[in-house]
């Protein structure tokens, strides 16, 4: 299990990252603040793997994480982002948590309710609890906002994906590891064996344990990439069990059974700024490891 972070010392490394965007100067700031936050990068990856049927090669999913509405995010960059995921063309789109910042103390659930009710995939969309979204006892809230707009809320459960023709992969989803109570083998239950099994899991240090698990893929957010990111060291500030993987793909297990991808989020949360680590929203392509393309 991640090593935890003191409140104290959690603080002080963001009172270290504010001092860090301060020394950049005016310029800087305005950047970090205005403008970055607002610059969408749309990643695009291919996933292969042995154990994805054929009939899933360029089945897109689509990732989302850490919009963080109410704190220095509003609901109409909220609405163009919807309008980015349906022009994708999604086959299947996957939330990994903290859609508010403050769930109690957000006045417009409607409004986010009926915004996400327009997000439109062929089989199905799907959340999983992030630590704001348990916070300030919003568990309910965010329940509440998740279901009624469509999406499949997994804690510690798992669906099958399955196509036409009976084909299926898994999509596995926890409960936040920081205020929640994560259980990946109970999630595994209802699964098969042999099939691609996708985790998610907002706390992408969890990956560690995961990889003890016949689990293909974990999707994971919370990082934010560190927010602000420095030449020649990196994320100055990453959360507790977003440490480790801050952000991108990473392979774990013994014989890098597991890849693990840390998405950037939207967002921001604590301290208004992005430098360096810009929001993002991802597309994955599926792809058995062999198909008609690669076969030269």
């Amino acid at each position: 299990m991640p090593k935890k972070v003191s409140r104290r010392n959690f603080i002080k490394r963001l009172f270290s990252g504010a001092l860090a965007l301060g020394s950049v100067g005016i310029g800087g700031y305005y950047y970090a603040n205005e403008i970055e936050p607002r610059l969408l990068d749309v990643t695009q990856y291919k996933l292969k793997h042995s154990s994805i049927p054929k009939d899933f090669n360029g089945f897109r999913i689509i990732q989302f994480s850490d919009t963080h509405l109410g704190f220095h995010y509003n609901l109409a960059q909220f609405q163009k982002l919807i309008k980015k995921i349906n022009d994708l063309q999604p086959d299947l789109i996957v939330f990994t948590g903290d859609l508010l910042d403050h769930p109690t103390e957000f006045n417009q659930v409607s409004d986010v309710t009926k915004i996400l009710s327009n997000l439109n995939s062929r089989y199905g969309k799907f959340a999983v609890y992030g630590n704001h979204d348990h916070g300030g006892y919003g568990t309910d809230i965010y329940k509440e906002i998740i279901i009624n707009s469509g999406f499949t809320l997994l804690v510690n459960d798992s669906k099958p994906i399955t196509l036409p023709n009976g084909n299926s992969i898994y999509l596995l989803g926890i409960d936040d590891a920081m205020l929640g109570q994560p259980d990946i083998k109970a999630a595994l239950q209802n699964t098969e064996e042999q099939s691609y099994k996708i985790l998610l899991s907002h706390a992408p240090d969890l990956a560690e344990t995961t990889s003890l698990y016949p689990i293909q893929l974990q999707l994971s957010g919370h990082s934010h990439g560190g927010q602000i990111q420095l030449p020649f060291y990196g994320p100055v500030v990453t959360p507790p069990f977003g440490e480790k993987y801050p952000e991108g793909f990473y392979l774990l297990g013994t014989h890098n059974e597991l890849t693990l991808y840390v998405n950037r989020g939207i967002g921001t949360t604590r301290l208004p700024f992005r430098m360096f680590s810009k929001p993002e929203l991802t597309l994955f392509t599926l792809s058995s490891e062999l198909n008609e393309q690669d076969v030269s």
